[in-house]
């Protein structure tokens, strides 16, 4: 089998997954009368990001052959997917859901930085405990609730950060340790998985090849088991600290417009 192959036919387009992202974009563009703009954008493209995967070939990969790839799934979900859905939400948009007073008070409780850090990081460790982690590559119902609950506990640590203005967002110092000590959560959980020995994660030893990839996966690709793991751990620790160095950086340049602003209006007050 080749690469090309392999991505021609490693597409599992589970029901639940399609019918549940038509009906996550069905109901945000009724919500917002179907008007089109940047923010509609963004939600489409965490639903997009989402559909593919769950569906494609990362999931694929995931499940059966390489831990990697299982990494990549998760970081997707978390550090992808939530955020752009989050920046997609209005101010009106989240107005409207916060008008729901069970939902108000959800928001409450959950939206409270302590508690969102607290979740969002306390799921994505628990997750990659062993014991937890091959019971998920065990049962797929323990798999479909263990992405379920990366989506919203990442979704729930990102709301403090991106929540539209005037929602539990952090200001600028707040919001930089927040993202901070959430990066230093990651990195070390990918440092830990990227030096940790062989056989804690046993389905990715000696995989089940159930569509013939296994061939392609050790030849061509170059990923023996030790290599597979030290890739996912490496990918946890470059591009999620990637990604979080994006955020705080979005945090900054948020900030600096603000005071720009409030620096020139100064100045042309002064200059008249």
């Amino acid at each position: 089998m080749t690469t090309i192959k392999f991505l021609e036919i490693a597409w599992e387009w589970y029901p639940s997954v399609v019918i549940g992202c038509a009906l996550l974009m069905l109901g945000y563009l009724v919500v917002t009368h179907f008007t089109w703009s940047r923010r509609t954008l963004y939600f489409a493209l965490g639903n997009l990001a989402m559909l593919l995967t769950l569906c494609g070939p990362l999931d694929v990969l995931g499940d059966d052959y390489l831990f990697s790839a299982h990494m990549l799934e998760h970081l997707s979900l978390e550090l992808v997917v939530a955020p752009l859905l989050l920046l997609g939400m209005s101010f009106e948009f989240i107005r409207r859901a916060l008008a729901v007073p069970w939902l108000a008070r959800v928001e409450r409780v959950l939206g409270a930085p302590l508690t969102a850090w607290g979740l969002g990081i306390g799921v994505l460790w628990a997750w990659h405990l062993p014991v937890l982690y091959n019971a998920a590559l065990a049962d797929e119902r323990i798999h479909i609730f263990q992405h379920l609950t990366f989506l919203v506990s990442a979704t729930i640590f990102w709301w403090p950060v991106l929540a539209p203005a005037g929602y539990r967002r952090l200001s600028t110092l707040p919001a930089i340790i927040y993202l901070y000590l959430g990066a230093i959560a990651n990195s070390v959980l990918g440092a830990l998985l990227t030096f940790a020995p062989l056989g804690y994660y046993p389905q990715y030893l000696h995989p089940e090849d159930t569509i013939g990839v296994l061939s392609l996966i050790r030849n061509n690709w170059g990923l023996d088991p030790r290599g597979d793991q030290q890739l996912g751990g490496l990918f946890m620790w470059v591009i999620g600290g990637a990604i979080f160095l994006w955020a705080l950086l979005t945090v900054y340049a948020r900030w600096y417009r603000g005071n720009e602003g409030w620096y020139r209006s100064a100045e042309l007050s002064g200059a008249g």
